[in-house]
C-alpha cells in the first residue's frame, strides 16, 4: 500500500513548522520503536521480484537511511556501505557537492575497491526535493559503482521531480 491508509500512518507522527515555519516533519520514531521488523518487511515487499537478487551491496544514507540499510542487510545477508556527510570517512573517499533549498552540502562515500560488488540500492527514510538522492546516486557512480535504483519509507512526491532512477518506497504523501 502506498496511500494515507496505510497503517504505518497511524504511528508515524506528525510535527508542523519543523525544524523551521512551514514545514510538516514526519517523525518516525515511535515507528521504530515497535514496528522494526514490519518496516523491513514492508520495505522489501515494495521492491520488485527479483530486483534484490541483482544487488551486490545496499547503500545507506547518512543517517536514518543507516537504519534501514542495516535492517535489510542483516535480514537478507547483503553487505552495505555508507555515505557520509565530508569528513567522516577515511580516505579513499570520492566526493559529490550538491545545492540544497538554502546552501549547498557535501557527502562522500568510499571508493569501491571490492571488483565483486557493482550493483547497489540506495536506501533512505524520506525522499523531499530530492536533492540527497541524486547527489548519492551520482557520488555511487563515481565510486564504480552501478545504481539499480532507490528505497524509501516515505516519499513526498509533490516535492521533487524525476530523480532519473527507479525509486521503491512503502508510503506516498
Amino acid at each position: 500500500m502506498t496511500q494515507k491508509n496505510h497503517p504505518f500512518w497511524q504511528i508515524i507522527r506528525t510535527v508542523n513548522d519543523f525544524p523551521k515555519a512551514g514545514i510538516e516533519f514526519y517523525d518516525i520514531t515511535p515507528l521504530l520503536q515497535h514496528h522494526v521488523s514490519n518496516v523491513t518487511d514492508a520495505l522489501l515487499a515494495c521492491l520488485p521480484d527479483g530486483l534484490f537478487d541483482e544487488i551486490d551491496c545496499l547503500v545507506g544514507v547518512e543517517s536514518r537511511g543507516f537504519l534501514f540499510a542495516s535492517l535489510l542487510a542483516g535480514r537478507t545477508g547483503k553487505g552495505m556501505t555508507v555515505v557520509r556527510k565530508a569528513g567522516k570517512l577515511p580516505p579513499p573517499v570520492v566526493r559529490e557537492r550538491y545545492d540544497l533549498e538554502y546552501g549547498s552540502d557535501t557527502l562522500e562515500i568510499l571508493q569501491n575497491q571490492d571488483p565483486i560488488i557493482k550493483k547497489v540500492l540506495i536506501v533512505d527514510d524520506i525522499l523531499a526535493t530530492g536533492g540527497t538522492l541524486k547527489a548519492t546516486a551520482k557520488l555511487c557512480q563515481s565510486a564504480g559503482y552501478e545504481v539499480e535504483g532507490a528505497l524509501v519509507l516515505i516519499d513526498l512526491v509533490d516535492l521533487h521531480q524525476d530523480l532519473g532512477l527507479p525509486v521503491f518506497t512503502v508510503l506516498k504523501a
